[in-house]
């Protein structure tokens, strides 16, 4: 009998969303994604020290360099038990800022195509602000393919697939953290959950109307809202969640697909920036999630940052 997982990539793209590079080899997923948080998290693991510590001697005291240096050592690395892609994100701090934002991305490119790397094997990470989907709007011009992350509004979907980026990453449990908070409840049934709800509309709107931008759930809290996804373009999933699937037995049935989204209800929507930063300022979810997730990879990225810098000071 099939598990869980076997029967979702029947119908979606599985990613691994860690920057785990043993559960990466385990799970073998088509692509991979990762963040500050997630490198935070495997920077501070014994077993990949010595990343750690090649990312700084080869910046010879930069932090700013090491950092890159890190993002891409990790993500070559992961690209060794991938068939597809690696995502690697451009610094929080950059978010507002859309030549920045380009150059970083130019950077990081520019790193993995010295180690060897093909740019056709790197999704650049931006966050979806209107800055952000502008870099991203010229970096793929310059075939520099970019996921858009921290995405929770319609507005940001939107403006997304008009600049014609490669793939969005709809954040599905940090929707529902904050309608559950919202709620006061403790949980949210499947069929009411906001944050699948977002993927299905999204889906749905890029399909009825031709957009070629992959559609990429994200940030789960449970199987079930992977489950309700069934047949989105892509799924990246955390190894938690993609143990909890691997030990479920059963079919998963498609939820979604193109044919389904021929026949939705999605009117097109035509936005500009004053338009865009209306609409997304009417969702106070997406607003407070923007903002805080923009935060909290910042956090994470300056605790990074410690950890190379006094590693830095220890080799001089």
């Amino acid at each position: 009998m099939l598990s869980h997982l076997d029967s979702l990539r029947q119908h979606s793209l599985v990613v691994a969303d860690t920057g785990d590079i043993d559960a990466v080899a385990r799970w073998k997923p088509q692509d991979a994604t990762t963040n500050p948080s997630l490198l935070l998290t495997s920077a501070a693991d014994p077993r990949y020290q010595p990343l750690v510590e090649r990312a700084v001697r080869e910046a010879r005291g930069d932090v700013a360099a090491a950092m890159d240096a890190l993002f891409v050592q990790f993500g070559i690395e992961i690209l060794k038990h991938v068939a597809g892609r690696v995502s690697t994100e451009v610094d929080a701090r950059l978010s507002f800022d859309m030549e920045g934002s380009i150059a970083r991305a130019r950077r990081l490119i520019g790193l993995y195509e010295k180690a060897g790397t093909s740019r056709e094997r790197v999704l650049i990470k931006l966050a979806s602000t209107w800055e952000g989907i502008r870099a991203a709007e010229k970096l793929e011009r310059e075939g520099i393919h970019c996921n858009m992350t921290l995405l929770f509004s319609f507005a940001q979907a939107v403006a997304c697939a008009d600049a014609g980026v490669t793939l969005i990453s709809p954040f599905v449990g940090r929707i529902y953290d904050w309608h559950k908070q919202a709620r006061k409840v403790e949980d949210i049934p499947l069929d009411e959950d906001p944050g699948v709800a977002s993927v299905v509309r999204i889906y749905n709107y890029y399909k009825k109307h031709g957009y070629p931008t992959q559609v990429m759930g994200a940030s789960f809290r449970k199987a079930g809202q992977i489950t309700a996804l069934a047949g989105c373009d892509l799924l990246t999933i955390a190894p938690d969640l993609l143990d909890k699937l691997a030990k479920a037995p059963g079919d998963i049935p498609r939820k979604l697909s193109v044919e389904s989204a021929a026949r939705s209800d999605s009117p097109k929507v035509q936005l500009n920036e004053k338009s865009f930063r209306w609409m997304h300022n009417e969702d106070a979810m997406a607003s407070d999630k923007l903002a805080e997730g923009i935060r909290r990879f910042d956090a994470d990225a300056r605790k990074l940052e410690k950890l190379i810098t006094s590693l830095a000071a220890a080799t001089v």
